[in-house]
């Protein structure tokens, strides 16, 4: 499932800011994108994450915001002596030098230091960043389901009005294909014996007969309902019963004796197929 969530907040080193986003993937496949002064925090965000979704492919991105507060740095007064003794010696050897700028000296290496970081505070501010972030990520993703259950749901709906409208002509199609199939036999066989012409006709009926196949549709159909009923994570689940239904429609089409069959099977596949494409956004 898509989606896009960010929030930021400030830190002792300056504004901070999270972002998350996900598409549509089978299983979970996390992606960070971590400013290396935050890199310590990755565990931390990759929980947070795992704790909340299932599915999908996650692209994290944690970074200081360039348009942030500025660290406020202060001098070392122990660099500063240092680099005051190092001036006084060099102008004992170069009396002719000039003295120090300010640039000069701000500019020297260990002259200015940034204040500690405090670990703790950053990783209280990283966890409510990511709680806040995630929180409306799954309220997106939410509404995306909910759009996807609807449509299933019309799917299913349609399967189910097919199903009940081809049901009447099942006793028809297998009685038709009785009677041709004995006249065939009748043909072929010329002076062969009845009861053995009966009994091939009963056992090739038999097989052309698919109220079976219509029963396990129509459960698999009231799985999909009680599933998307139930809420929660149901991708898999629903692609395993999308699945089951591809292969009793395809066995319908198999044994279809009449066209109303047979066009009744074409709709149900092309009906699954749409489902399958819906499941696989569905975590």
């Amino acid at each position: 499932m898509t989606g896009y969530a960010a929030a930021s907040a400030e830190s002792p080193r300056g504004r901070v800011s999270l972002e998350l986003r996900t598409v549509n993937a089978r299983f979970l496949d996390l992606q960070f994108r971590v400013a290396e002064e935050l890199r310590a925090l990755e565990p931390l965000l990759r929980e947070a994450i795992v704790a909340r979704l299932a599915r999908g492919k996650v692209d994290c991105r944690f970074f200081y915001n360039e348009s942030g507060a500025q660290v406020a740095a202060r001098l070392d007064p122990a660099a500063l002596a240092r680099l005051r003794a190092l001036s006084e010696e060099a102008k004992k050897a170069f009396p002719e030098a000039g003295a120090l700028r300010i640039g000069d000296v701000l500019r020297w290496p260990g002259v200015t230091a940034e204040p500690p970081i405090d670990e703790a505070a950053l990783r209280d501010i990283a966890g409510d960043l990511c709680r806040r972030a995630l929180d409306e990520l799954v309220a997106a993703r939410a509404r995306e389901g909910a759009k996807l259950a609807a449509s299933i749901g019309e799917r299913t709906a349609a399967m189910r009005a097919r199903i009940d409208e081809v049901k009447p002509f099942i006793p028809q199609a297998v009685a038709a294909y009785r009677a041709k199939l004995g006249e065939r036999l009748r043909e072929a066989l010329g002076s062969a014996e009845e009861e053995r012409m009966r009994a091939e006709v009963a056992l090739f009926a038999a097989k052309s007969d698919v109220d079976e196949e219509l029963e396990r549709l129509v459960v698999h159909l009231s799985e999909v309902e009680r599933v998307l009923k139930h809420g929660g994570a149901a991708g898999k689940r629903l692609d395993f019963i999308a699945q089951e239904l591809n292969r009793e429609a395809n066995t319908l089409a198999a044994k279809a004796a009449s066209q109303p069959i047979a066009d009744c099977a074409i709709e149900l596949k092309l009906l699954i197929e749409q489902v399958r494409e819906q499941v696989q956004n569905i975590e």
